[in-house]
């Protein structure tokens, strides 16, 4: 049963990698600006002006990112006279050595600074300043980089890290050796 599921893994891995491939080649023909070293997983939708989004160097962006560079509202407005030609765009631009976590919405004119991490489901309304970290919806500070960075290494995960060279086997001693230990509820 687990070699069908890695096959199945493995063939919706295969087309994600491809559709993930030709919208980003897409959205660089059209303009999209990027630097080097961007690891994508899943595939972004860069919105309808990808030429307004910048992407810096050593980017890592997660799966279900919307960057959203014009507002739909206008399709509203534009029906009432006094509000007619009332039209949202706005550049996005992210930063150097930046995360962007899981689902994340980037809204018009937000700029995301260098070594950042945007948390999962984060709703980017204002811009976030360099060596931060936010999250939430919408998205807030949660501290600096450094406090992220000590945190991490408190409540670090420890193995052997020659493991990370053979995946299934990194696998198998997670699973075996991982306490298992769950957050406190907040109260």
């Amino acid at each position: 049963m687990m070699l069908l599921y890695r096959i199945i893994i493995k063939i919706r891995t295969m087309y994600q990698e491809m559709i993930k491939n030709i919208t980003i080649k897409i959205a660089i023909d059209n303009g999209l600006k990027v630097g080097d070293n961007l690891y994508v997983q899943g595939i972004p939708n860069f919105g309808s002006e990808p030429f307004l989004i910048e992407i810096g160097d050593n980017v890592t962006i997660a799966e279900d990112i919307s960057f959203i560079n014009h507002g739909g509202d206008g399709r509203v407005t534009k029906r009432i006279e006094a509000y007619k030609d009332g039209r949202t765009f706005g550049r996005i631009k992210i930063g150097n050595n930046t995360f962007i976590g899981k689902g994340a919405i980037l809204l018009p004119g937000v700029s995301i600074g260098s070594n950042c991490i945007v948390g999962s489901l984060s709703v980017v309304s204002s811009s976030i300043p360099d060596n931060t970290v936010y999250a939430g919806a919408p998205a807030k500070f949660i501290c600096t980089i450094e406090e992220y960075g000590e945190k991490l290494l408190a409540n670090n995960t420890v193995y052997p890290r020659e493991l990370e060279a053979n995946r299934p086997k990194l696998e198998e001693y997670i699973a075996k050796n991982l306490p298992h230990t769950y957050k406190p509820v907040k109260k």
